[in-house]
């Protein structure tokens, strides 16, 4: 008999270590098997709920925020590509310039999520989709024919997508997982919560999270 485990990520699209920590918590679970299933949601959080159309320089905006210097940011991000490659994803170092806003990538995250979205389940392949195509390709996530078209490559209407983003239906949706995720203490991701009751902080290698998952799931209902 199989056990289940409700898994909360909470992640941002612009956030590299959430693209790790997904593909590791997926290899995870693949390593563990049929014996453990799991109902996964993506939950929203912006890095950078303030950023205005456009986006900004990824330099500047990272020396601003965090003070760091442009050899820092190269090291870092080298750190992630390999990390990244370890993995099978692709982080693409040149041409990718600009952070963006996300808000819209997290609304249509919460229509793929909704039990009347045809088809179902297709909110984790639109996850990793986005993901993909603003680390791997450089495109702009907030941008509503850039989102209806990965929408469409997840398995998704992209005309239903393009009406949900024209729209601005689950705004307030959004903001109140948000709000409750923070108000929980969540400052940082990725976070993966099982079970409504264990945390997972951060971009964690595929052994940590196969362990973990498989403690949680060892343990009296």
């Amino acid at each position: 008999m199989s056990t289940t485990l409700r898994i909360d990520f909470v992640s941002d699209i612009s956030c590299p270590w959430c693209a790790i920590g997904l593909s590791a918590l997926e290899q995870a679970l693949d390593r563990i098997g049929s014996g453990l299933r799991a109902d996964i949601h993506m939950q929203p959080f912006e890095l950078n709920p303030q950023m205005p159309p456009g986006g900004q320089d990824i330099t500047e905006h990272l020396a601003q925020k965090y003070g760091s210097t442009p050899e820092q940011h190269a090291a870092i991000r080298e750190t992630i590509r390999e990390r990244g490659a370890e993995l099978g994803f692709v982080f693409r170092l040149e041409g990718r310039d600009r952070i963006f806003n996300t808000f819209d990538a997290h609304r249509l995250l919460h229509w793929a999520g909704e039990p009347g979205t045809v088809p179902a389940g297709r909110q984790q392949a639109l996850k990793k989709a986005l993901l993909a195509a603003y680390f791997s390709d450089g495109e702009d996530p907030s941008s509503h024919a850039v989102l209806a078209r990965v929408a469409g490559s997840a398995g998704l209407d992209p005309v239903e997508a393009l009406e949900v983003l024209g729209s601005g239906r689950y705004t307030d949706e959004v903001r109140e997982r948000e709000a409750f995720f923070t108000g929980a203490g969540i400052n940082s991701v990725p976070a993966v919560i099982v079970n409504q009751k264990y945390l997972i902080s951060g971009g964690q290698p595929v052994e940590v999270f196969e362990q973990a998952l498989r403690r949680i799931a060892s343990e009296p209902a």
